[in-house]
């Protein structure tokens, strides 16, 4: 069997369905969901979820509770590995009233996709990494390891309506996931973790 191991880029993949009103996935079991992009001869090696814990706002204070949520749930799935970037603030402003508003910006997801990536190659975990992204700035490791392991293989799975040239070209082959990869690979709506406290589905992700 062919071992494979997948990377997630969890804002690359929030804001595609974000900007598809599918709240309803939010609650995705990572797990199942990555086990659903293999073919009948590969075996999943392992997940890594990269995301950042986010920042509360002014108009939605619970955003925070939400996304501790679903990473304590995701705490509870064997072979996921969650790794952590971080929000610098920073202030943006308007080209046309001319008006600055503070916002945040997640750093260091592509750097430790990047990191992870070289480093699992180099420890020989798979013989094909599946990245979940359409960040072009992948596009570097993933050309690394086709031209450094010729013997293993980059693929990138595209999010929903998700797309970088430069990282398919980069890429061993390359796919865009379709909507039933989503619908077929959630949480239950109420997951318990090792202690007994039970982890509820948010509402507004239902």
């Amino acid at each position: 069997m062919e071992r494979v191991m997948v990377y997630i880029d969890g804002f690359n993949l929030y804001y595609a369905l974000r900007e598809r009103r599918w709240q309803r996935y939010y609650w995705l079991d990572l797990q199942s969901f990555s086990k659903s992009l293999l073919t009948t001869w590969q075996e999943l090696a392992g997940v890594r979820y990269f995301t950042a814990r986010v920042v509360a706002e002014a108009l939605d204070p619970q955003k925070p509770v939400r996304q501790n949520t679903y990473l304590e749930a995701l705490d509870t799935l064997e072979g996921l590995h969650i790794n952590y970037g971080y929000f610098v603030p920073k202030t943006v402003r308007c080209y046309n009233c001319g008006e600055t508003r503070r916002t945040f910006e997640e750093k260091m997801t592509d750097v430790n996709i990047a990191v992870e990536m070289l480093s699992d190659a180099g420890d020989d975990k798979f013989d094909t990494a599946i990245v979940v992204s359409a960040d072009g700035d992948l596009a570097g490791p993933v050309e690394a390891i086709r031209n450094r392991y010729h013997s293993k293989r980059a693929v990138v799975a595209f999010p929903p309506e998700k797309h970088s040239a430069r990282l398919r070209d980069a890429a061993s082959a390359s796919f865009a996931i379709g909507r039933t990869k989503f619908r077929d690979s959630l949480l239950p709506d109420q997951v318990t973790r090792d202690d007994g406290y039970v982890l509820t589905r948010p509402v507004r992700w239902a």
